[in-house]
Formats: C-alpha cells, structure tokens, sequence
C-alpha cells in the first residue's frame, strides 16, 4: 500500500527540510537543512520517525494537504495549529505537539505560523530521493525537496505508514522551548580587524533584525561596526552563525543555507546552541548578543540535549474523540452488584 498526501494550497514559502547534507562544504554546496533542528525533532519524534527525518518547514502560513492513498499520520512543532477535514464532513482541531491521523480524502489544512518557524512532519517522512545524502530544499541551486522549490499546488509528497495502532494518536505535555536570554557569541575569527569599541558596540547595544533577511542570512539594524582597515579579507570558509561585516558597517549573521566561504571579515560566531533561535527573530524583532567561552557553548549544547530528552519523555499516546478507548473502559467499574442470573437464589437470601 502507498501512502501519499497532495498538496492542495502551498502556503507560503514552505520548504522540504532534514537535517541538512554536510561534507560538501568543499565543492561549494551548503550545508542547509531545518532553520530550527530541534522543531524538527519534536516533529518527528511525536510520529516515532528519526529525528532528522525530512519535514516540511514553515515560516509564515502553513499548506493545505488531501490524503489520496492509504492512512498518513501528520504531527506539528511550533506556534501554529490546523483543522482536520474528515471526509465525512466532520472537521477536528490539530494542536501543535499532537499527531492526528488522515485516511483517503481526509484534508488537513495548517493556518498560520505566529511566532518563527514550525514544522509538519510526516510519518516515515518526506519520501522523495535525496541528493547528495539529504532531502533539504536549497533554493538557490534548485537542490532537494520537490525540484528544488517550495511547494506548489499539485505536488505529490510520498510518505511511510503510520506506526502501531492506526487508532491511537500521541501528544506531548507541553511545547518544547528554547532558553530564553541574550544570543551567544564566541569572538573571532577576525575580531581584530575591527576598531576595539566595535565588539563593545556589538554586546551593549541592542539590534533589530532587518526587513531583507532569509534562510541564507539576517541583517541586523542598528549600530554600525567600524573596521581597522576596511572589511575585505582573502575569502574564507564561513558557517552557519558567523557574524560577518561588510564596508558599510551593517552586520549580517549567516543562517542555514549561508554560503560556504567570504570574503568579509567576521567579528564573532553565534555558537551551535543558539542557531535555531535566529530562526524564530522575524523582522522588527529585538536581538541581543553576549559573549560567552567554549566551555559555555559545550554546556549550552548539553543543556539542550537534556531538555529535549526530557521533552521526548511527556510523549503519551490518547484516544482522540469518536474513538472509543477500550483500555480506559477495561479500567472502569461501569456495572455493581453483577450477579448470576442462573443462580436460584439471591445473595442476600438464605435457603431453609
């Protein structure tokens, strides 16, 4: 049996995300994948698929999808919710961190992301090929996902069959959260091409995020990082994270689907742990930097590790309503004073 959803409405630049394809940095293909990583795996995790398993991520209004072959089980992660429309004409309410299950001709359609990104994940996964080891939209080179694009309308996405019992779905007890607090840098790696009062600028004032930013880098509005001797360096490699600073000032911190080397020089890196909150800083929105040691970003990492393994735990499956739960019924004292018709006698009488 195939199981397969049609995209009906493509939302607004949806993307195809896993968690990236790394070790082609040296032939120029970056590394891409989830904006969020650990969305993704909250996403995935509710439907028991490997964390890193293709989703679709969302940054402003989700799609609409119809179920066309066989059951496929769908869970959100994020600030968003969506509206399951059964074919018989009844219509659910999909709650971020709940699965739900769609059988032919039922439709789901997810409303709007109200805070960052969100992720729809798929049970067994987006199923389309990969390339170069990962199924991650890069839209730029026209690579991975469906031809390398947003959805559209029309599109096809394969998936796996729901695991265990078709019947039962699974919730988390509370969404997964990020630690809140300024976003952390490590200095370098060419801090020292800037005037001294520029790292100062950059850790005690704050910055807003700019109208013209993506998936490949933020612009931050605010106060402008003087350079030494000018902002052009001999090109080097960058990663996701790095804050990069050309001629004019304005600095830019590079996100998912950065490029893999420039030629600007680099006042300090965003360390690993706080990558997936840029994801959530829309336009307008308020960041604040501060720096911290390697020792602090290995700790951060190990801190998000243990929240997420302690998320993973609030997983519990339920009976969503019109199923009937014959596990709580076992449990149940629904009849008292049962007794056997057959007898001849009642219990409270006493034969002479």
């Amino acid at each position: 049996m195939t199981h397969s959803l049609e995209v009906t409405e493509p939302g607004a630049a949806n993307t195809v995300q896993d968690a990236g394809r790394p070790g082609w940095r040296h032939i120029g293909v970056p590394v891409s994948g989830a904006a969020d990583r650990l969305l993704l795996a909250c996403a995935n995790h509710l439907l028991g698929n490997a964390p890193d398993d293709a989703a679709i991520e969302m940054p402003l209004a989700g799609p609409s999808l119809r179920a066309t072959d066989g059951p496929v089980r769908v869970a959100l992660a994020g600030v968003v919710d969506a509206r399951v429309l059964r074919a018989d004409g009844s219509v659910q309410v999909l709650d971020s961190g709940c699965t739900s299950t769609l059988r032919r001709g039922d439709a789901l359609r997810v409303g709007p992301v109200r805070a960052g990104v969100a992720y729809l994940a798929l049970s067994g996964g987006c199923q389309m090929p990969r390339q170069l080891g990962s199924r991650s939209t890069y839209v730029r080179a026209r690579l991975g996902g469906i031809h390398g694009r947003p959805l559209a309308a029309g599109d096809e996405l394969i998936t796996g069959a729901p695991r265990g019992d078709p019947w039962v779905e699974w919730r988390a007890a509370a969404p997964f959260e990020h630690e809140p607090g300024a976003i952390r840098v490590m200095p370098g790696p060419q801090d020292d091409a800037f005037e001294p009062e520029a790292l100062h600028t950059l850790l005690n004032t704050p910055y807003r995020v700019g109208r013209e930013s993506d998936r490949m880098g933020m612009r931050l509005e605010g106060e402008r990082l003087a350079h030494k001797a000018g902002a052009d360096i001999t090109s080097d490699g960058v990663v996701p994270g790095a804050i990069q600073v050309p001629g004019d000032g304005a600095a830019i911190v590079l996100l998912a689907d950065a490029q893999t080397v420039g030629g600007y020089a680099k006042i300090a890196t965003v360390i690993r742990a706080d990558l997936p909150r840029l994801a959530h800083a829309r336009a307008g929105s308020e960041l604040r930097f501060e720096v911290v040691t390697r020792a602090q970003a290995i700790e951060a990492r190990q801190r998000q590790a243990q929240a997420l393994a302690q998320w993973r735990q609030t997983i519990r499956p339920y009976r969503p309503p019109g199923v009937l739960d014959l596990d709580a019924l076992s449990e149940l004292n629904l009849v008292s004073g049962m007794i056997d018709a057959g007898c001849d006698t009642m219990p409270w009488e006493h034969p002479a």
